[in-house]
């Protein structure tokens, strides 16, 4: 087994054994620290390459083992120790019952320990931090780059997430029937939103995080393992498959960004499309129709598309009809007034954005901008585009995005008679 298979495995095992370590404890840090610990060991001595003892056969008992010794030796060592001895004696393994932490719950551990990390006391972005260090793996380091806050912000702020939960009603408890339930939307709020971001950094020099995107999928997977017959988690993997499958072509040689209509098809990857659309033609027709199933389904058409013009825009307009219905958000109502304007025509697209204009959520944001932008454009109205280029660029936080808003901005202005400098907005259809 190499280096890297090694690497591989310990990540895919780690939220396991910290969600098996939390549930019976509770106390996360604790926990947290002594899974780290058994990583360590395990890195050390799993690699065959090195002559040591190789991958146990059941790794994820040797790394459970490990860090519940761990665990129970540094309470030993504290001031209390003989209050938390006499606790704690109930916990301790016991060799003589082999692998019985493998069959002690029917919920693998990844979509635990997601659930747990995903508490409704927890505000979206500590929900984001704390998945992403618990669940994903990643250092505070690579969290606070992922968030472009220093280490020691994010230090706090994942502590302060973790003693939040311990003080809330249930702690670290998992609800039962409907609020499990309702966490579930929280966990699948949270892996597209790691998603996106990896997708389409919000601000920064690179327009791509794909080590975000790699993560959120990988966690999605692990969903979808779990609870095979959702819906949604299959609707949300197919989308998130879908869009990464454009990834290659999203941007030039200079990592500017390529709009949808311009990129290269034959650089998308075709596998992970058969997969996609395999997985959200499977939920359509099995399940109860959702959110990701109908965002999964848009992008479907996308991909399916062997050229720009061979897009069938009627179809995402309709879609993006239903979705508006189901789960209204004012950046789905930008989506849609593309899809509509390429299929009505500009000015049916144009008097979707109008509402928009007084809704706090969308009305400073870029995207409306860069959206008006594009349909003023396609209406033959240069004055009113480059104007609207212009602000999106300057409202914009992403580097990519702002170079492209300005080239089209600067592009305009030389059709209508160079009126101005430049300026940009965000690519319709990213």
């Amino acid at each position: 087994m190499t280096d890297q298979h090694v690497v591989d495995l310990l990540r895919e095992l780690a939220p396991q054994v910290l969600g098996v370590l939390v549930r019976r404890y509770g106390q996360f840090d604790a926990c947290e620290d002594a899974v780290q610990e058994a990583l360590l060991a395990a890195s050390t001595q799993w690699e065959s390459t090195q002559g040591n003892e190789g991958v146990p056969e059941s790794p994820r008992g040797w790394l459970l083992t490990v860090a519940t010794r761990r665990l129970t030796d540094e309470w030993r060592s504290e001031s209390a120790r003989r209050r938390r001895e006499a606790a704690l004696v109930t916990y301790d393994v016991e060799p003589s019952a082999p692998g019985v932490d493998e069959q002690e719950s029917d919920v693998d551990d990844s979509l635990t320990l997601l659930l747990m990390c995903c508490h409704p006391v927890l505000s979206p972005p500590s929900q984001l931090a704390l998945t992403l260090r618990a669940v994903g793996g990643l250092t505070t380091a690579e969290v606070a780059a992922a968030f472009f806050v220093p280490e020691a912000t994010m230090a706090q702020r994942i502590s302060r997430a973790k003693k939040m939960i311990k003080n809330a009603d249930g702690g670290f408890a998992l609800p039962d029937g409907p609020a499990r339930l309702e966490r579930l939307g929280v966990v699948l709020h949270v892996l597209y939103l790691i998603f996106n971001e990896g997708y389409t950094a919000s601000s920064g020099d690179d327009l791509l995080r794909p080590e975000l995107a790699a993560e959120a999928i990988r966690l999605t997977r692990a969903v979808a393992g779990a609870l095979p017959a959702d819906g949604e988690v299959t609707g949300l993997l197919a989308l998130m498959l879908l869009t990464e499958a454009r990834a290659a072509a999203r941007t030039d040689a200079d990592g500017g960004l390529v709009p949808l209509a311009e990129q290269d098809r034959d650089r998308w990857d075709r596998a992970l499309i058969v997969e996609g659309v395999e997985l959200v033609s499977r939920a359509l027709a099995t399940t109860a129709l959702g959110p990701y199933q109908l965002q999964a389904a848009i992008a479907a058409v996308h991909a399916e598309a062997p050229r720009d013009a061979d897009t069938d825009w009627a179809q995402i307009a309709i879609l993006y009809a239903m979705l508006a219905d189901m789960a209204p958000n004012p950046m789905v109502t930008l989506n849609r007034a593309v899809a509509v304007a390429k299929a009505e025509g500009p000015a049916a697209g144009l008097a979707l954005l109008v509402p928009l204009d007084a809704d706090d959520r969308v009305a400073r944001h870029h995207r409306l901008h860069a959206v008006r932008a594009h349909l003023l454009e396609l209406a033959g109205d240069p004055d009113g585009a480059l104007a609207a280029y212009r602000e999106a660029a300057r409202l914009t936080t992403s580097t990519p995005e702002r170079r492209y808003l300005e080239a089209k901005a600067a592009a305009v202005n030389a059709v209508s008679g160079g009126l101005g400098g430049a300026a940009g907005a965000v690519a319709p259809g990213r």
